[in-house]
């Protein structure tokens, strides 16, 4: 009689977060968890960097946690990737591009690279996948005026939209430019900004959720989704990086800069 693997111990948890440390292609299988959503920032695999080196074949393991998945990348990665997600099952919905407020990369033959995407990926109908919208403020009319009516006669890029009635509440839908200084003296060399991370876990994993991200690295989607109210299960690599990560996380919800 074949007994299966015991599932690994975690490395640190609150009750809300989990952190796991090892290789994710290891780990995921072992625990076996569903999470409503994936929100992670894979190694690129562009750069001679010991720790930048892209894990085969991780796409379809996260495929078996999730249904949804926001995924960070290079334009660069995801062309010679795309093969990976597609055989995962994986369809892209949209992507975000985050403006950085500097720069990486040192070729002085080229444009300065002062972004990354961030693409939205999802398995299934889509019906059957959770996503809403942030809204945020946006302008007012300048007149003070809430109500408005759409012309008959005005169609738009998908077809003709009939006449109707509205009630401006002054929020619009989040863009999908975001604009966020980088993280400057970091846990780790390529860390994002909460702030740039909750508004991607409010899309994709209802309240009360799970989020998980399999290269946990800085903690940064751990710490957004339990800012959000979501739980978190993280897996990283590096224990250099796993104790920073559960040094960060014993200290409480950080405020979020503005």
């Amino acid at each position: 009689m074949t007994t299966a693997p015991a599932a690994p111990a975690p490395y640190w948890s609150d009750g809300q977060v989990t952190l796991y440390h090892g290789d994710m292609r290891e780990i995921l299988p072992a625990l076996g968890i569903t999470a409503d959503a994936v929100v992670t920032d894979p190694p690129f695999g562009e750069t001679a960097l010991a720790w930048d080196r892209w894990p085969d074949g991780w796409p379809t393991i996260a495929a078996a946690a999730a249904r949804s998945m926001w995924c960070f990348g290079s334009m660069r990665m995801f062309l010679a990737r795309h093969g990976e997600f597609e055989a995962a099952g994986w369809r892209m919905s949209q992507d975000i591009v985050w403006e950085k407020h500097n720069g990486s990369g040192f070729a002085a033959d080229r444009f300065k690279r002062v972004h990354e995407h961030a693409l939205h990926w999802y398995r299934g109908d889509w019906s059957g996948v959770h996503h809403n919208t942030p809204r945020i403020p946006g302008e007012y009319d300048p007149k003070g005026r809430t109500r408005g009516r759409r012309r008959p006669d005005r169609a738009d890029h998908a077809g003709q939209i009939a006449a109707i009635d509205y009630v401006d509440d002054g929020l619009r839908l989040a863009r999908s430019v975001q604009y966020h200084r980088s993280v400057r003296r970091g846990l780790h060399p390529t860390e994002k900004p909460v702030p740039l991370l909750l508004p991607l876990i409010t899309y994709a994993c209802p309240p009360g959720g799970t989020v998980l991200d399999p290269f946990a690295g800085s903690g940064s989607t751990l710490d957004a989704a339990r800012q959000s109210g979501r739980r978190a299960i993280g897996v990283e690599a590096n224990e250099a990086y796993c104790e920073a990560i559960a040094s960060r996380l014993a200290q409480g919800a950080l405020d979020i800069p503005a």
